[in-house]
């Protein structure tokens, strides 16, 4: 028989806040972290903004000894577990067994700054002056198997990379982990710290950024007519998923059960997402019979929602080809339009903005939809915040090579 899953922690880092409460508040304010890149000079770029984590000094977060020995991306990481782990209220050496507990993490590209910096010092000073610490760092499991150390997570641990659904397959692996009886507890979540010139120049050569550098703050623009591309971001988001009796054992708070996940494959093209955003439609379909929902049972749905031309129409396409009629009486909206792509931290931090949505009884409005693309013609929430009674809630996110992940959450009943 399989266990029922609940969320009992959360933790975020992103460019609107260094903390869940922090980032909510932004959400719903609808607050802009996108600027001009501040962190190198971006002088010939032809995208120059991104949604960047500043005034963040992670000695104040961490071991000042222990973070030098990190990427950046790690470091996100580590933030947003301990963030989780207190939340969930795993602050005490002993309060759960080890063995009974893991770490499953998403990430898309992995220890980037320190490859760049570590490419520079090999060609201008030889072999020799490579750091030590080059592949610990890099490498995309350095953040899980972090939080796995400082946490004593010695249950399933390992990270799932497919593009910008890293995270959601991660966390889809994490609610199996778990609704199968291999763990306890699973703190799952994703983290991206890409914004590099390397990888920054990448993107600028696919033409997948948006090049509206005279004006950063409209420049991640889901469903407008105008979209021109997404825009980079970084950061980090984590949840602690509990079997539910687990849970109820030791009284934890829960914010959402935890009942469906649905993936799938375009199989079309590396970058674009297949017409009509048929793969998306399918991931939607296998996490409703997961859950055994059927569509009328959602009444929010967190999309992709990047601002690129192709993502936008298509996926909107995939919503209505799922839901039907019902399309009409859901609320659908981007967090991506204030904090940017965070790539394989993006479907973590939305799945955080679900359970906090059917938490709080509200929906964050998607910003910058300035003229709407009447191809894209469904109820964004681009008026404001709104207040919602939500039962259901599906996220979806969709990557590079048409990796498709869809997770359902659903207020906890008893």
């Amino acid at each position: 028989m399989k266990k029922r899953v609940v969320v009992t922690g959360l933790g975020t880092l992103n460019s609107v806040g260094h903390s869940v409460e922090e980032s909510w508040d932004a959400f719903l304010r609808g607050e802009n972290g996108i600027d001009k890149i501040s962190k190198f000079d971006v002088e010939g770029f032809a995208s120059q903004m991104a949604g960047e984590v500043k005034n963040f000094d992670p000695k104040e977060k961490l071991d000042k000894r222990a973070a030098k020995k990190l990427d950046t991306y790690s470091i996100f990481m580590l933030v947003a577990a301990k963030e989780a782990m207190a939340d969930a209220g795993f602050t005490e050496e002993g309060s759960f067994d080890p063995f009974r507990a893991g770490c499953i993490m998403g990430c898309g590209i992995g220890g980037m700054s320190t490859f760049e910096n570590e490419a520079k010092n090999f060609l201008e000073k030889g072999p020799r002056r490579v750091s030590p610490q080059f592949i610990p760092k890099m490498i995309i499991n350095a953040a899980a198997a972090g939080v796995a150390i400082k946490y004593n997570l010695k249950g399933p641990n390992f990270t799932c990379s497919s593009a910008c659904a890293s995270a959601n397959h991660a966390i889809g692996t994490a609610f199996r982990t778990v609704q199968y009886g291999d763990a306890d507890i699973v703190v799952t979540g994703g983290s991206e710290a890409a914004v590099t010139p390397l990888s920054l120049a990448g993107f600028c050569s696919m033409k997948a950024l948006s090049t509206r550098n005279d004006d950063p703050k409209t420049a991640c623009r889901p469903f407008d007519v105008d979209r021109d591309g997404f825009v980079m971001g970084e950061g980090a988001g984590v949840l602690v998923f509990e079997e539910l009796e687990h849970a109820k054992a030791r009284g934890a708070k829960i914010y959402a059960e935890v009942m469906g996940y649905g993936a799938s494959c375009d199989a079309h093209h590396i970058t674009a997402p297949a017409e009509g955003g048929e793969g998306g439609a399918r991931a939607m379909r296998a996490a409703l019979a997961d859950a055994k929902l059927k569509p009328t049972d959602v009444q929010y749905l967190s999309a992709h929602g990047t601002s690129t031309p192709y993502n936008d129409k298509f996926e909107t396409q995939s919503i209505k080809t799922v839901f039907g009629e019902h399309v009409k009486k859901l609320k659908i909206n981007s967090t991506k339009s204030m904090i940017a792509h965070t790539l394989g931290g993006a479907a973590a931090i939305e799945a955080l903005v679900c359970c906090k949505s059917i938490q709080s009884g509200k929906v964050h409005p998607t910003i910058n939809i300035i003229n709407p693309d009447p191809e894209c013609d469904l109820d964004y929430v681009s008026g404001g915040a709104e207040e919602l009674n939500i039962d259901v809630a599906l996220s979806n996110s969709l990557g590079f090579g048409g990796h498709n992940g869809v997770l359902i959450f659903k207020k906890y009943k008893g």
